[in-house]
């Protein structure tokens, strides 16, 4: 079963700590599909964004459970989701993120 690139990268994760990552040590994240690996996600993004990927880190994020605010007992489960953390080489960039910076 083949994913198509565009079905492993779903989209890219902007947070301040994603923003320092991409600023300072070249690190880029995205929200990925679950069941995919490393080397599926160094594939995705260097045939996307047409860069070098030096390091791929994968995390599984769990779900989240919250409380209604009316009744207070119903539990609110969020779904979790799968993370990468790419590193690019140090003359790569990905222009998406540059307008955050």
């Amino acid at each position: 079963m083949s994913k198509s690139v565009f079905e492993i990268l779903r989209r890219p994760i902007i947070t301040e700590k994603s923003n320092y990552q991409a600023a300072k040590l070249h690190q880029y994240v995205f929200e990925v599909a679950p069941g995919t690996t490393k080397s599926m996600v160094k594939e995705a993004v260097e045939t996307v964004f047409d860069v070098t990927v030096v390091r791929v880190n994968v995390i599984n994020l769990p779900g989240k459970s919250t409380r209604n605010s009316r009744s207070r007992r119903l539990a609110i489960r969020s779904s979790g989701y799968k993370k990468a953390i790419v590193t690019l080489a140090e003359d790569d960039r990905i222009p998406i993120f540059e307008g955050v910076e």
